[in-house]
């Protein structure tokens, strides 16, 4: 992985709407989601280059924003082996 994005929105369907508008804004995949506090809180999780997961990620703060949703945000370029398997752990989980 080159870049990891998270996205934390405070309700599901502002987490699609982010989502839609990360997936449009850069070339980036969607990996995972998490939810949380039954469903209230969703990470969005993407990956990329540095430059399209933090292109991808504004876009994304915007849409939670405006929807006063937004309640967390991070990039993490290059990220540490430990933290992408705990990413493909939660990607697995949600292919099942």
């Amino acid at each position: 992985m080159k870049a990891i994005g998270v996205l934390e929105v405070a309700a599901n369907v502002a987490a699609i709407e982010a989502l839609d508008a990360m997936l449009k804004a850069a070339d980036v995949e969607f990996v995972t989601t998490e939810r949380a506090l039954g469903g209230r809180l969703v990470s969005i999780v993407i990956q990329g280059s540095i430059s399209d997961v933090q292109e991808a990620i504004e876009h994304g703060k915007v849409v939670a924003a405006r929807l006063g949703k937004l309640a967390a945000a991070i990039t993490i370029s290059h990220p540490h082996e430990e933290v992408q398997k705990l990413v493909l752990h939660s990607a697995q989980k949600l292919n099942k």
